[in-house]
């Protein structure tokens, strides 16, 4: 799909991150993107930067979804563009006795569920209804209709200790998508997801200094934390190449990591 002002995009987690990277990268090919976030004061700012609109949306909330798709159609039509990268995780183990009392206790099954509604169910959520939309679309090139990016991570498929919730949203990220691949495939919509390693985003920063030099140290090569645009430019990638579809990629400079 050919990147210009004819075509119009929703980044949802588009306020920070690998989502603010991915507006940033699709705005400046004229695209118009809209934000879906919960941070309103971040999204607006990134909104005006880039000419674009921002919706408040809660990705497991079917009616701030629903708003926000419409709110976004307003403005900008019908998207052709979808980039998922809306997400959160914690690290709790399945079971484990409290260092202070000494009690045994599992997983608060209330958390687990916490992540997957957002990260797994928000994901599906917004891709099916952006899909219900692309349907309607008149085709591009070769019967394209519509490109679909979600953003899984390497936990789905190398999780570590207390990830259990997190490796469980992302993996069901990347097990669906060839699935709705397959689904769309007579409709001309493309689905493909990213799975990346340890990258430089603002949850990133708040850790301890020497902490992030451990983990840069722990990348084969190159030995650094990733950057947002290094994601955004893969997303790109995906959308403009149409022969690229029912795929999940690793960016993580060749990380492969022990248990810890």
């Amino acid at each position: 799909m050919e990147l210009n002002s004819s075509v119009s995009a929703i980044v949802t987690g588009g306020a920070s991150g690998l989502g603010e990277a991915t507006v940033r990268a699709l705005a400046s090919h004229g695209v118009r993107v809209a934000i879906f976030d919960m941070n309103e004061q971040k999204g607006e700012a990134v909104a005006k930067d880039v000419g674009g609109v921002f919706c408040k949306v809660n990705v497991t909330s079917e009616e701030d979804v629903d708003a926000g798709f419409a709110k976004a159609r307003e403005a900008n039509g019908q998207e052709r563009i979808l980039v998922n990268c809306a997400g959160t995780g914690n690290a709790v183990k399945t079971a484990f006795r409290d260092k202070q009392t000494g009690e045994a206790r599992h997983f608060p099954l209330e958390a687990f569920n916490f992540i997957i509604q957002i990260n797994l169910v928000g994901t599906f959520r917004c891709i099916a209804k952006s899909a219900r939309g692309m349907i309607d679309l008149e085709p591009l090139e070769h019967g394209e209709r519509g490109v679909i990016i979600n953003t899984a991570s390497v936990a789905a498929v190398d999780g570590q200790m207390g990830q259990a919730a997190y490796s469980a949203s992302k993996g069901g990220v990347v097990g669906m998508t060839l699935p709705i691949a397959r689904d769309l495939m007579n409709d001309g919509i493309r689905v493909n997801t990213i799975l990346p390693g340890i990258f430089d985003t603002p949850l990133m920063q708040m850790a301890p200094e020497n902490v992030k030099q451990a983990l840069a140290a722990s990348v084969p090569f190159p030995k650094r934390l990733g950057a947002a645009p290094e994601y955004a430019s893969l997303a790109l990638e995906m959308i403009r190449n149409g022969y690229f579809n029912g795929e999940h990629v690793r960016l993580d400079g060749a990380i492969r990591m022990p248990p810890r």
